[in-house]
Formats: structure tokens, sequence, C-alpha cells
């Protein structure tokens, strides 16, 4: 199958071929035909599916082929809602990418920055507008943002915009939007609360359904280390500084969690920057553009934060902390191994996340391997306890973990 026989549009087709993509994805395939055809749809893909593509394309050739001939200040005609920052500007820069040769504008918005050039970038005129619930909101209530003209509506990883709470945010400003319309709702899982949001949302929609979230990516090698709370810090570094890891996305549960696991790796000498909700947009952007272009070599982040993070040459991801919500296990892992390439996803798990380790192998019905090598096994392991303060790894290691004269075992508790 090529996008040719997808009756994709010249000008999106040559936009395709600068982009280098060349054949769909099964995502793509099943949904741009039916969109095409002006149908609702309900598309359920894990991330790194190419979900972003399979509306962006359709979307884009619809108002391609709606155009008016008259010129004058486009109003806005499709809507995209998401969760995070980083995901709304990986899609907004994805719309521009793929709509080069269409004539079209796309506008991205989001808060934690100034509103003013996002107002400024509005009032100029806008086809397709990008953007997190919580910003668009409140520029509606400035009067704006004018929703009256919408035609295509997309709730993109709606799963995650229920988890962030943003559910009544998204009821208001679907209350200001067209009843007769086409609206696209997309999630990486199919939860009963998922569903009851989509049927409130849907009429007669066509249900795309490409991996299942059980289903991690076969390209993906999975294992999972033993070791008490204590003792992640030093496993973290041991493994960064041991093991042929170039690149790796490091997840935690918790913001604070990310700031300290970041700032202990500095301390150690190992390059790293957290990212995540207290972070200002210029931060996390800054913290993502060192990361992709390997000034640094760890990215700590939380699970929010992650969502928009496309990077093809991720190699590993290290689970710090075992999520406690499975599927976001699948989420997290999904972010290596993307487009065909191998990827590494390790996953500490000390004495309180065994059932949250119970629960992921259960999700995904295998039981992921264990390293039983790394020198800081716990008795889950079935070795000796892991004495992360005892046993030196490297003169680096030891070096590093220590700040002046401070005794080691500071430092531990301090990242715990």
């Amino acid at each position: 199958m090529s996008f040719e026989k997808l009756k994709v549009i010249e000008p999106i087709l040559k936009a395709l071929k600068n982009e280098g993509y060349t054949q769909p994805t099964p995502i793509q395939e099943q949904s741009i035909p039916v969109i095409l055809q002006r149908k609702d749809l309900f598309g359920c893909a894990q991330t790194g599916t190419g979900k972003t593509a399979a509306f962006a394309i359709p979307v884009l050739q619809l108002l391609h082929e709606q155009q008016q001939p008259v010129k004058q200040k486009p109003a806005i005609k499709a809507l995209v809602l998401t969760p995070t920052r980083e995901l709304a500007i990986q899609i907004q820069e994805s719309f521009e990418a793929y709509g080069k040769f269409t004539g079209l504008n796309q506008v991205v918005i989001f808060g934690g920055v100034s509103q003013v050039a996002q107002v400024n970038a509005l009032r100029r005129g806008v086809d397709i507008l990008v953007a997190t619930p919580g910003r668009l909101l409140d520029l509606i209530n400035q009067r704006i943002v004018n929703l009256s003209d919408i035609r295509l509506l997309v709730l993109d990883e709606a799963d995650r915009m229920l988890d962030m709470g943003f559910v009544h945010d998204v009821q208001k400003i679907i209350a200001r939007v067209p009843k007769q319309r086409q609206t696209l709702f997309f999630s990486a899982t199919m939860a009963p609360a998922i569903r009851k949001l989509a049927d409130t949302l849907l009429i007669n929609p066509v249900k795309v359904e490409v991996t299942p979230v059980s289903t991690t990516a076969e390209t993906v090698r999975q294992t999972v280390c033993y070791v008490e709370k204590r003792n992640k810090p030093s496993l973290l570094l041991h493994l960064l500084t041991n093991k042929d890891i170039h690149m790796a996305l490091v997840f935690t549960r918790t913001k604070h969690g990310a700031d300290k696991v970041a700032k202990g790796l500095n301390n150690a000498g190992v390059a790293a920057e957290a990212i995540h909700g207290n972070k200002s947009q210029q931060a996390r952007q800054r913290a993502l553009n060192l990361f992709r272009s390997k000034q640094i070599k760890v990215l700590v982040a939380t699970d929010i934060a992650a969502r928009g993070i496309d990077i093809d040459e991720l190699s590993h991801v290290i689970n710090y902390e075992l999520p406690n919500v499975p599927e976001t296990y699948v989420h997290r892992i999904g972010r290596t191994g993307r487009a065909g390439a191998r990827g590494i996803a390790l996953s500490f798990c000390d004495s309180e996340e065994r059932v949250y380790l119970r629960d992921i192998q259960k999700l995904i019905t295998s039981t992921i391997p264990v390293d039983n090598e790394h020198p800081y096994q716990d008795a889950i392991g079935n070795n000796k306890i892991g004495q992360s303060f005892k046993t030196p790894v490297t003169p680096k290691t030891s070096n590093h973990f220590s700040r002046g004269n401070k005794p080691r075992r500071r430092y531990h508790k301090s990242v715990q």
C-alpha cells in the first residue's frame, strides 16, 4: 500500500516525499480512507505507530479541498486538542510539514508561557488550531478564540487527558464547537471512561484498532533489575557508566523525583536534564533540544511530560520507578524501538513495586526477563542484598557520588 493508493492529493504527497515518507503505517492505512469519507473515527493505537500523520494528512486534505478562492483572513476550521505542551508542538510541526504546499496555516497554543505571541498569531488568521485544553479555554473566555466555524475536531491522547483531569475543560470546549462536525478520537487505551467519553462525542464511528495497549513492540528488549530502593541511584549510575548507553530516557513517577535523579547524575559526572510539568516551556524545550542533539546523555522525565517526545535514535528507556498504572509501562518503553529500530527497556523494581511488576506482566501476558548479573541485587533476585554504599563500582563512580567530604550515604538518601 502506498499513499497514492490512499488517494492522498499531490500537494501532500510532495510534502511527504520531502519528509522521506514512502509507505503508510497500519494506523495510517486504516484511518486515512475513513477520515476522507468524512466519517467519525475512534482510533486505538499505542505510541510510535504514526498516529499523528493518520489524522493530520486527511485533515489537511479535506480542508485544502474546501478552501475558498476569495482571499480573506482564515477562520479556525480544525481543532486538535492534546494534553501536553510537547505533544502540541510536535503535532503543529507535523501539520506544518505535511501541509507545506497546501496554503493552509496552523497555530499551536499552550499554557506556561506568555499568551501574547499566540494571540498575535491567532489574530492573523488560522485554519488549524492545535491546543492544550487549559490555554484554549482561557482564550475562549477572553473572547480571543471563536470555534463557531469548526468542521473537524480531533481529540488526541484522550486517555491522558482524562488522567490529567482535563475532562471538564474538554467538555466545556466541545460545547462551543458546532454539532455538525466530523470528530476524530484517538486513545491508547479502551478503558470504560474512554468509551463513555467517546460515546458522547462520536456519531456512528468507525473503530480502528492497530495494536492493543497490552502489546509491547517486538523490537524492544525488556529486562527487570531487582534492587532495593536505596540502591537505585548506584545501579543507575553503574548502568550509565559501564554499559554501552549513548542516550537514555529515565522515568520517575514524580516531578520531585525527576529533579533529584537529574541532580544526582550531574553531580556524578553524567550530563542530565529533568523535564516535567513544573518546568517552564523554555526550560523543557531547551532540555529536549540538548537531548536530541546529544549534548546531554540522559533525560529524566515524568510520564505526562514525556508524551510527545519522539526521538528515533533513542536506544534505552530506564524505568527508575515502575509506573503504578500498567498501561503506562507500554507507553514508556514505546519511546524506544521506534520505526523498526532496536531498543532496550530496563526497569528497576524494589520491594514496594513488586505488585506493579505483577500487574504489568499480567497486562502484557509475558514474564519480563530478570538481570541477575548487576552488582546491586536484592533478595527478590535470589542474590545478596545490594550494598550500594560499600560496594565500589568504579573509581569514577565512587568519587562522584560524594559531595566534597560528605559521606556517600547522604547523597543516596537525597535521591530516593
